[in-house]
């Protein structure tokens, strides 16, 4: 059988990942058994949940394991298939090695691509997990009503972009905070944000909060979390809906590092509806989700911004980057070439 590079977790971290918890290795792909299919990667996804995944502590996705290869949502080219719903040279999107290639037992988890519907790495983002996440949030919990003021923590993030656009398309006023001022240009000139602002430089949330929302905030997509949170309650009008989406500020914490957010009697005295949910409780949703989000895409109602980092042997060091707010976009790694035989 033919070999592969594979990034492994070696060890787990204890607070913030470092190189030195991960390990590259050449390994021998197992021959194929029945209904199983083997995918030369083209593309991978980096998410933040996936810092979770490095714990030994339980969390809603499964951990990774100590010596074996990291696993990812890819895109990528069927080369060969025992399972008769997948033939050689299509390409599918589903949970696969951080690999050049991978044998995906029983062709469990992957469907077929609609290139038609956008370019590839798209459906690592705007048409993936990322994109699905942002739309189920605004659409079951967030539930944005025209002249309604919408925050989006990590605005420029995977799924921070479309979460704010959809607010727009709803006809909400929407506010948000990225980390550089190249982002702040980009969802403001780009995605149309009312207004942003910068949470590395502008670090008294309320105050930046109070000044670019000043009729307070109806609904809040939280990606941060920590004094984040704290800050949007604060500011929360009577009845708002939070999006719990997600705390990357926490994720690299442990113990009493943790952010203690005070102020959660807003929770009552405001009536707030403050629901955390998990995407892939919502994926029987994938279908109608591409159609819509498709759609507006071809209508020029959204835009969507990818970074690119060439190469399965950067992953690592692009993966660590993606936690301390280096990405701009919904990060991806190009592992191959997309041309397919």
């Amino acid at each position: 059988m033919p070999t592969t590079r594979q990034v492994l977790l070696k060890s787990r971290p204890h607070g913030p990942a470092g190189l030195d918890n991960f390990d590259m290795r050449e390994a021998e792909l197992p021959a194929l058994a029945d209904d199983d299919v083997a995918v030369r990667a083209i593309y991978m996804s980096l998410d933040p949940y996936m810092r979770g995944r490095l714990d030994a502590e339980k969390s809603y996705a499964a951990n990774f394991e100590v010596g074996a290869p990291m696993i990812a949502r890819c895109v990528g080219e069927v080369t060969e298939s025992l399972n008769p719903k997948f033939q050689a040279g299509e390409v599918v999107v589903g949970m696969m090695d951080w690999a050049d290639h991978s044998v995906v037992a029983g062709g469990k988890g992957i469907a077929k691509v609609d290139a038609d519907l956008a370019p590839l790495p798209y459906f690592l983002g705007l048409l993936g997990m990322p994109g699905l996440t942002a739309w189920v949030g605004m659409r079951e919990i967030g539930q944005p009503k025209e002249g309604e003021t919408l925050f989006v923590s990590a605005a420029s993030g995977a799924v921070g972009q479309l979460a704010g656009q959809m607010g727009k398309i709803a006809g909400c006023k929407v506010m948000g905070c990225a980390g550089t001022d190249a982002k702040l240009a980009y969802v403001t000139e780009e995605l149309g944000f009312d207004a942003v602002f910068n949470h590395r430089t502008d670090t008294d949330y309320l105050a930046a909060m109070q000044r670019i929302c000043p009729d307070g905030i109806d609904v809040n997509f939280e990606n941060v979390g920590g004094a984040m949170l704290e800050a949007a309650l604060e500011h929360a009008n009577n009845y708002a809906r939070f999006i719990q989406c997600g705390a990357i500020s926490q994720y690299n914490l442990v113990g009493d590092q943790r952010y203690g957010v005070k102020n959660l009697e807003h929770l009552h005295r405001k009536r707030v509806r403050m629901q955390g949910f998990i995407v892939t409780d919502h994926w029987h949703l994938m279908r109608e989700f591409q159609v819509e989000v498709a759609g507006w895409l071809k209508a020029g109602q959204i835009k969507y911004k990818i970074d690119i980092t060439e190469g399965l042997e950067n992953a690592t060091q692009a993966f660590l980057g993606l936690l301390e707010g280096e990405n701009f976009g919904k990060k991806v790694i190009k592992i191959g070439p997309e041309t397919v035989s």
